[in-house]
């Protein structure tokens, strides 16, 4: 791996090659993408099904889109005894955390008659996507799957593509089931997208639509948003160390490159203070990727998007790793607590040697959709609240409005909103 010096040009290079992994620099795949939209849009079933054939190579129709549950039962036969066992505990730990997210109505009145509050709704009908092809992740079934359902939503329907001979993945449909999805739909891509923000024959429209894809469900979600509501647009994975002298260099070199594996657009960043662990890191990442399986996707991942940046202080790592705002942040250092209390920007933060980033893709609880692309300056990792919508309760008696009926009427016609300030008014008309 790469070893830079920490300096204002070095951050600001890193950054702004960090930034070209955003969805939103693929402009040239949006007019494909709106295209399919627009005939699932206008055609319904058969341009679901016309897309189906193109890009999955199966023969998809009315009868066969929805899994049956001769078919989930069929997937629990291949499924390895040891694998389900493990998947049920993932699920009871992603629900019991997701379960302690959960928000409850409230309202308060006083004497005067006056009630405020605000009441807490699930969502009513949701749509999870789960990417297919040759790789399957039943843990984003879970992460996607297990908030819903803690919030408490009605109905959550989930698309995925099936393979040439129509059938999907055991392993996500037994994960699927464990987590408690109510239908699961035979479609991928831009195409299973548009269906569930505008419905089709087969697939009905839902109010949400979440979970992971690739560049043209990405951008899918984005360009229907506002017909319906979406999680995130998600870009490439990332993980940032913060390490110093006390960190070990095996320990950071295979976090680092258990992101690098996802794809060659992945970051992985080590921010350190010691240029010996920095050297180290970097042997030791190198002698991983050659024994590695994805051992290629690696070696471009970091020759792309990996950098070991060494600098003076620790506050300086501080402020770079803040401004990168990274999906997952570990903290190797002899007072990790203390340097997380300094973290505002991160989507999950990882702390100590043996808080690893896959025990968070799998295991510990809380969700692996996290902000990426900086956006955790602004957005949260996935969670109850994606499920839930809130209303806004007010109920006043006369006598409430009577003290404050002049002070609306004045502020209405401030704003030159004269039936505003009349429809006060009239409650008050003498005679």
């Amino acid at each position: 791996m790469r070893i830079l010096k920490l300096d204002n040009e070095t951050k600001r290079n890193v950054l702004e090659d960090l930034l070209k992994r955003s969805p939103n620099n693929y402009a040239e795949y949006e007019q494909r993408v709106a295209d399919i939209l627009e005939k699932i849009r206008t055609e319904g079933d058969r341009a679901l099904f016309g897309y189906t054939k193109m890009f999955d190579g199966a023969e998809i129709d009315a009868d066969n889109i929805k899994v049956t549950e001769e078919e989930i039962e069929e997937a629990y036969h291949m499924t390895d005894p040891s694998l389900l066992a493990i998947i049920r505990k993932a699920l009871a730990n992603i629900r019991t955390y997701h379960e302690k997210q959960r928000q409850y109505s409230w309202f308060d009145s006083k004497p005067d008659g006056t009630i405020l509050g605000q009441k807490v709704t699930p969502l009513c009908r949701v749509g999870v996507y789960v990417p297919g092809g040759k790789a399957v992740y039943p843990s984003s079934v879970l992460m996607n799957i297990a908030p819903a359902k803690a919030a408490g939503v009605e109905e959550i329907i989930m698309a995925t593509p099936p393979g040439r001979d129509g059938k999907v993945s055991p392993h996500t449909l037994v994960a699927a089931k464990e987590a408690g999805a109510g239908v699961i739909y035979k479609a991928g891509g831009a195409q299973a997208v548009g269906a569930l923000a505008y419905g089709t024959e087969s697939i009905p429209k839902v109010d949400k639509i979440v979970g992971p894809g690739n560049i043209y469900v990405a951008l899918a979600k984005k360009a229907v948003y506002g017909h319906v509501s979406i999680d995130a647009i998600a870009g490439p994975s990332e993980i940032l160390v913060v390490a110093d002298e006390t960190a070990n260099p095996r320990y950071v070199a295979a976090d680092l490159l258990s992101q690098a594996e996802h794809d060659e657009m992945a970051s992985s960043i080590l921010l350190t203070t010691s240029e010996k662990l920095a050297r180290e890191v970097s042997a030791q990442a190198d002698a991983f990727a050659q024994e590695l399986s994805r051992s290629e996707i690696i070696k471009k991942s970091l020759d792309n998007y990996g950098y070991i940046l060494v600098a003076d202080t620790m506050d300086d790592v501080i402020d770079v790793a803040n401004d990168i705002a990274s999906e997952h942040l570990e903290i190797m250092t002899k007072d990790p607590y203390q340097v997380m209390t300094k973290i505002r920007n991160a989507g999950a933060i990882f702390i100590g040697e043996y808080a690893s980033e896959p025990l968070g893709d799998y295991f510990a609880g809380p969700n692996h959709v996290l902000p990426t692309n900086g956006t955790a300056k602004f957005f949260s990792p996935l969670s109850v609240d994606d499920f839930i919508k809130k209303s806004s309760i007010i109920g006043y008696s006369r006598e409430a409005l009577e003290e404050i009926h002049t002070d609306i009427e004045a502020f209405a016609e401030a704003e030159q909103l004269t039936a505003h300030a009349n429809s006060i008014k009239v409650r008050f008309e003498e005679g």
